[in-house]
């Protein structure tokens, strides 16, 4: 079977003058839009956890969570050589080198701290936060693939939709313009569209929705599953190579979700409360 090309995308959307607006840029921009306007819907559905207001004033707290942890979870986790040699780096963001797990904590933290703040149920409030959460990871992933980066490993020749990744060759010589697995796609599926058709689906009852925990618990099993699955379609990182056990970075952060998530959900059924009325505030 006769093996795709990788299109040859400008990775700049829009240039105005000197400034560049990148897709990757647009990604986390609508991933952050779209995801504030399900969870004002999420968090006008029994029990009350939050008001539409408060999810105005949460999206402040969130872009800086993303953006933040995302970024020095990927100095912290991924390159800490370099940035220690480099300091001055770890604010090119714009260069690409983001963690999800990092931006994850970096929600996490502002979850804490703004339902701290505004006297809020937080696992309540995290469970609607985390329906949303793949419609960003989608989008992400579909960036990485316009961008050409994080492209799979080399596939075997019958594989369909295999596609020649130009910029591979470059980095891994050794295998020069051999077809690879389109992993970004394959990833943008699942962390994208299968985990929100999931949780979306569990969210739509009111009992599950009534056990605080329980929805970001499935989140994280849900995440660590789609992501450990990606991984193995996906050339690891260069500067790490396989590690232990022949797993990836991506897969290693991701295997402590599991017992995480396992404990929320099985904490979350001692936790059960009565939906509250639609008007109650």
């Amino acid at each position: 079977m006769k093996p795709l090309v990788f299109p040859d995308f400008n990775p700049v959307a829009v240039r105005l003058g000197p400034f560049a607006i990148r897709w990757y840029a647009l990604a986390y921009i609508a991933g952050l839009v779209l995801g504030w306007r399900l969870l004002r819907r999420l968090v006008r559905e029994s029990p009350l956890v939050a008001t539409p207001l408060q999810v105005d004033d949460f999206l402040t707290w969130a872009t800086l969570g993303v953006v933040i942890g995302g970024r020095l979870g990927y100095v912290l986790f991924y390159q800490p050589g370099y940035y220690v040699t480099h300091p001055s780096m770890i604010f090119a963001v714009w260069d690409g080198g983001m963690s999800f797990h990092g931006g994850m904590i970096g929600v996490a933290v502002a979850i804490w701290w703004y339902c701290r703040r505004q006297g809020m149920d937080m696992l309540g409030f995290a469970d609607r936060l985390a329906v949303v959460v793949p419609i960003g990871l989608g989008l992400g992933r579909v960036a990485n693939f316009i961008n050409g980066e994080l492209f799979g490993r080399v596939a075997p020749s019958w594989w369909p939709g295999a596609m020649i990744f130009p910029r591979a060759a470059v980095i891994f010589p050794r295998y020069g313009l051999a077809p690879r697995f389109p992993s970004e796609l394959y990833e943008a599926f699942l962390e994208g569209v299968v985990l929100l058709i999931v949780l979306y689906s569990l969210s739509r009852n009111a009992a599950l929705r009534s056990r605080p925990g329980f929805l970001t618990g499935c989140f994280l099993i849900g995440y660590a599953l789609t992501r450990i699955t990606g991984e193995f379609f996906r050339e690891p990182d260069p500067f790490y190579g396989y590690l232990i056990f022949g797993l990836t970075m991506g897969q290693l952060l991701s295997l402590p979700l599991l017992p995480i998530g396992g404990f929320l959900i099985r904490h979350s059924r001692g936790r059960a409360v009565e939906p509250l009325k639609a008007g109650a505030t």
